[in-house]
């Protein structure tokens, strides 16, 4: 009988013994090996001059605009189990790729402050969240917790496509283990639409092919119009709803009516919110964080250059993830209210990450957008 191989924890399990090998890079231990911590010699390091190697030398790097820094590059089979980071600078300007086992296109590929639910959080304001995967904490410290398995490689980037060099401090731990035949690949990917066209229906993914499972949505989402805006339904289209998994604006236009197989109820809902996020004590939005679901933060206007409402948005599909066979695609609606008691087709700036495990090969992703693009003004 083959011993506990160590991934998959939980409290039921943490007694086990297991022959994995735990590993750690950081600035401090770049390679992740073993006995290779705290090695780094330099002796014009102002605030470890008078101490020399082993203190505290190298807790971080820099990566200048326009550079991509290999964060980790680890040769074998195992699992990231965690990763710690705290970067300078723009937040939209700074992507983070992970490749699984060898592959020339990534993953992963998303700005850092998104792929931790935080667009909204800047370097200088810490904003807080909580949940079981995901946590922020002062002062702005991102940390994930998503198991993410290999079998013969993973490499870890950090682009800056930004104007001002970037200062990271990092920490990513992992295990050197076997991996079950039936573990699939992590990924995420990054949308932007800003403004949504008019009556057109925002895509959080589509084209994704192979078999797997989704795990997640984080959704930066600015209303551009008055009143109440989350009346929208988020739809789930598995295993040829849409044939070609295409996901668009007009869905007759592929085949005939298409319809998802999960179909939500309203935007609020489906982050397990309910009537407007309101508390009614207070007549305010009100924002939560939970293990599985949140709206960690509102940036409301400010009468002066804050002058829209953002929301930040998490759900978790942990104990009830969406599977597919073939292929799937993901869409939500800008609904809000007009006269005559109408439903309104918004406008509003919407970004997402969404989450899921595959089999490998995975579909290309759509370009990253540009910069100026990316950038929340």
């Amino acid at each position: 009988m083959a011993g506990f191989n160590g991934l998959g924890l939980n409290l039921g399990n943490l007694s086990r013994l297991s022959k994995a090998e735990s590993r750690s890079i950081s600035a401090e231990n770049p390679n992740g090996a073993k006995a290779g911590g705290g090695r780094h010699v330099d002796p014009t390091h102002d605030w470890s001059r008078d101490l020399g190697t082993g203190w505290k030398v190298r807790p971080c790097i820099v990566v200048d605009p326009g550079d991509t820094s290999v964060l980790a590059d680890i040769d074998g089979s195992g699992a990231i189990q965690s990763i710690w980071i705290t970067p300078s600078g723009s937040y939209r300007s700074s992507i983070l790729r992970f490749y699984w086992d060898g592959e020339e296109t990534p993953s992963v590929e998303v700005p850092v402050g998104d792929f931790f639910a935080s667009a909204y959080t800047s370097y200088s304001v810490y904003r807080p969240l909580v949940s079981l995967p995901v946590c922020v904490n002062p002062g702005n410290a991102f940390n994930s917790f998503w198991e993410m398995p290999f079998r013969k490689h993973c490499r870890v980037t950090m682009e800056n496509i930004g104007y001002e060099p970037l200062r990271l401090f990092y920490q990513i731990n992992y295990t050197l283990t076997d991996v079950p035949e039936d573990a699939a690949y992590f990924h995420a990917q990054f949308r932007r639409t800003n403004p949504l066209p008019y009556k057109d229906v925002y895509t959080i993914v589509d084209g994704i092919e192979g078999e797997g499972h989704y795990v997640g949505t984080y959704m930066a989402w600015q209303v551009n119009s008055n009143g109440w805006w989350g009346e929208g339904e988020i739809k789930f289209y598995l295993d040829g709803d849409l044939p070609g998994g295409v996901v668009g604006r007009n869905v007759k236009e592929h085949g005939g009516e298409c319809y998802p197989t999960i179909c939500g109820t309203g935007t609020e809902d489906y982050f397990c919110g309910s009537y407007n996020f309101e508390n009614k004590a207070t007549k305010q939005y009100q924002e939560f964080c939970t293990p599985y679901a949140g709206m960690p933060h509102v940036a409301r206007p400010d009468g002066l250059y804050q002058a829209n409402t953002r929301f930040s948005l998490y759900r978790w599909h942990i104990t009830d993830p969406i599977r597919f066979k073939h292929d799937m695609g993901v869409t939500i609606q800008a609904l809000g209210w007009r006269a005559g008691n109408r439903y309104s087709a918004n406008q509003d700036d919407i970004a997402s990450t969404a989450f899921w495990y595959q089999a490998e090969p995975h579909a290309p992703f759509p370009v990253l957008p540009e910069r100026d693009y990316l950038e929340i003004i």
